[in-house]
């Protein structure tokens, strides 16, 4: 018995140690290697892989694209865009560097053009309607792209047709101000008006004209403004340098509102239930045409009246008057009026983004979205095809490094090539709108890059502030273009720069408060984390207000290689950095997103709000503490996110503690977003960084309630501006909560 005993002890332990034995060395074997999904989330961003990318950017072939992108005029919805899709469509899908799928979206959409069978006219006729002068209605051809049969006729997209004739008056910018103080000297019931542009949008010059009973509006580029006075195409413009020729017309839509204007707020496919024509608001009531400088010349100079203010006169050798109305006696047009004959019709067209994607290998739910639109005025080689000639360079690229198996991001990309934007915007906010869920909830930020390239001097990047860390990453890593030993960021600093509290000298970034380009619906609709970067010029050497070929006939491929980038290196320059932007978002282990900086943001735009309002605000007993309070609470909270992500080595934390960190740095734009704090403004929900007419450095629905309650000292005003003193204070603390840990 006991031997049974002792036999059945010494083989239980001997099974017991074969098995504990077993065991160890399988645990051993096992555990040696973590599972194949540990390495890919901790994935970080690879410095080499960055490098490699700075390296195959390729300037010369940004040049080629934008050759090819630049040969026919591409306006939306005609055969030239579409050209431009197939372009598109052909380079995203190569076997060899291509993505992963590239396909198109289908829009129907509300555009305006002119008649190509009856062209728009302006002349100046006597009483007895002998035309005296006509204005000129095609540029002045000085290459053969001005020849192209596709360039269409200057014209004011939305403008209605008609066929206004009255007296001249001049009304400087077209400004509501501008009108009013005209309408002091000047009876304008019945006139026609030339303004120049700058100073109010395009529409809104016909839309503040209409109240006073102007019946036409006429806009022109004044040569102060775009030239540094310089007018002379025989030795001092385009073809001789990059200033606009006398007979450039700047092209436009002048709307005021972003995206198709038919179905607001929905996607405008075929079935979409779409308002009617008559319900569409923003739009010029009167007919308005743009016109080159070379006969707002003779009809400005021609004028008669009183002398207008020293703040109204322009680059022309004479005296900018009032209008008598009308022209002055001793000149050629005496007792004429001006007439203008527009027959600009509206269709409802296809229009087509063109959307491509790299799929991310971790995340591929989140969406980093590069986008520039596709269509142009005329060849638009500056605007917009400098954006995408960079845009296609990058999808090269890192297309031949996925299809090589060299690299996959850990995000998805989405490229957008959108259509229609020159018409307001148009593809990109149809995408938004379309994709409204997917896009709030998935979206990590969205790089736009437009116009690549308005001059070589330096970087100019706007942005919420959180991107400003990354951008500035990301341009210490690339050299400056013709500076071998300066980086992009150390040129950007000399020429525009700011004092932070946190990190000293720095350079200054834009906000983008307004709708100028595809970011638009991104940021005010959707609230994703945006930015906008271009190279530009020094602006101590030039007050053009924009790069002067800008939507004319002379924006050519000649233009852009000639005398805007030679060699194109600032080309390849943006498309180094923003492109490093790109990457960083879309594989960094914890997005490159900074709330400190956000808060320094907040802490300016609350300073600069005591300063202005808060002794006038106590008069009517409303406060300002709880919106000091809520910047407090967000800088607090900012603080606390940042230390967390400072001091966590979250490669080896749980994937769900990345993941709720990323999700927080994500979402903190959507915190901002208040549907019913902007109602007479379409599609603005992002209380920050919405548009503002009131001109100040502060929280824009605070700025323009106070403007109004100040001019009109009505109560229900005040009522208003605290009303979005509390819709600011909470939507800051609201978003305050989400840096905070969870309750």
């Amino acid at each position: 018995m006991i031997k049974q005993v002792l036999v059945g002890v010494i083989c239980g332990a001997a099974v017991l140690t074969v098995g504990i034995l077993i065991g160890h060395f399988g645990i051993t074997k096992t555990g040696s290697s973590a599972p194949s999904w540990v390495t890919d989330v901790t994935k970080d961003v690879d410095e080499s892989l960055i490098d490699k990318f700075l390296s195959e950017v390729d300037n010369i072939q940004i040049q080629e694209n934008l050759r090819e992108l630049t040969k026919v005029p591409h306006m939306a919805t005609t055969a030239g865009d579409e050209q431009t899709v197939q372009f598109m469509l052909k380079r995203w899908q190569d076997p060899e560097t291509g993505l992963d799928k590239a396909w198109r979206e289908e829009y129907l959409v509300y555009l305006s053009f002119p008649d190509p069978t009856n062209p728009n006219k302006v002349t100046v006729v006597s009483p007895s309607d002998t035309v005296l002068h006509q204005v000129r209605e095609k540029e002045k051809n000085y290459t053969s792209d001005q020849n192209d049969p596709e360039v269409v006729q200057p014209y004011a997209a939305y403008s209605p047709a008609g066929h206004p004739k009255g007296k001249l008056v001049y009304a400087n910018q077209g400004k509501p101000s501008d009108y009013h103080l005209l309408n002091q000297t000047v009876d304008l019931r019945g006139t026609i008006a030339i303004t120049r542009y700058g100073g109010a949008g395009r529409g809104a010059k016909a839309i503040n004209a209409a109240p006073y009973g102007v019946i036409g509006v006429l806009v022109y580029t004044d040569p102060l403004d775009i030239n540094d006075g310089l007018m002379s195409d025989t030795s001092e413009t385009y073809p001789h340098s990059w200033y606009l020729p006398p007979s450039g017309v700047e092209r436009g839509s002048f709307n005021g509102q972003y995206g198709d204007m038919l179905t607001p707020y929905l996607a405008a496919k075929e079935g979409t239930y779409r308002i009617p024509v008559e319900n569409i608001t923003g739009i010029p009531p009167i007919p308005i045409q743009p016109i080159g400088f070379e006969d707002a010349y003779i009809l400005i100079c021609a004028l008669g009246g009183e002398a207008a203010p020293a703040s109204w006169q322009g680059a022309f050798n004479c005296t900018y008057n009032f209008g008598g109305p009308g022209f002055k006696s001793t000149s050629a047009f005496n007792d004429s009026d001006v007439k203008m004959d527009i027959f600009n019709q509206e269709k409802i067209k296809n229009s087509s983004n063109v959307m491509g994607v790299i799929r991310g290998s971790v995340e591929p739910d989140r969406y980093v979205i590069y986008g520039n639109h596709r269509d142009s005025w005329v060849h638009g080689a500056i605007d917009p095809s400098s954006g995408t000639a960079v845009m296609l360079e990058l999808t090269r690229v890192l297309g031949r490094m996925v299809k090589q198996g060299k690299w996959r991001p850990r995000r998805s990309i989405v490229f957008g090539s959108w259509g229609a934007e020159e018409f307001g915007l148009i593809g990109s906010a149809e995408y938004t709108e379309q994709y409204f869920a997917k896009l709030s909830e998935r979206t990590v930020a969205y790089i736009n890059v437009d116009i690549a390239v308005f001059a070589n001097a330096t970087l100019r990047a706007s942005g919420m502030p959180s991107v400003q860390n990354v951008i500035f990453t990301a341009a210490k890593q690339v050299a400056a273009p013709g500076l071998d030993s300066t980086s992009v960021y150390d040129n950007w600093i000399r020429y525009s720069n700011r004092t932070s509290p946190n990190h000293g000298t720095i350079p200054r970034m834009g906000f983008l408060t307004g709708a100028g380009s595809d970011y638009a619906a991104f940021v005010h609709y959707l609230g994703i984390t945006s930015m906008d970067i271009s190279y530009t010029y020094d602006r101590s050497k030039t007050n053009a207000r924009i790069y002067p070929a800008y939507h004319t006939a002379y924006d050519t491929f000649n233009y852009a290689s000639e005398f805007i980038d030679p060699g194109f290196l600032s080309h390849q320059a943006i498309a180094r950095t923003a492109g490093n932007v790109l990457i960083r978002l879309a594989d960094s282990l914890v997005l490159p997103l900074n709330c400190s900086d956000y808060s320094e943001s907040l802490d300016d735009y609350l300073n600069t709000a005591v300063s202005l309002y808060e002794h006038k605000l106590k008069a009517w007993k409303i406060s300002m503490e709880p919106l000091k309070h809520a910047v407090a609470s967000f800088r607090s909270a900012a603080a606390h996110l940042d230390h967390v992500i400072r001091t966590s080595d979250l490669a080896k934390e749980t994937p769900l503690k990345v993941r709720k960190i990323n999700d927080q740095l994500m979402l903190l734009d959507r915190a901002f977003l208040d549907p019913l704090a902007f109602p007479d403004k379409y599609a603005y929900r992002h209380v920050i960084w919405a548009s503002s007419s009131a001109g100040k450095p502060t929280f824009p629905g605070l700025a323009d309630a106070f403007a109004s309650a100040e001019s009109s000292g009505h109560s229900r005003d005040w009522d208003k501006v605290h009303f979005h003193l509390s819709v600011l204070s909470q939507a800051i603390e609201g978003a305050a909560q989400t840096l905070l840990d969870v309750i």
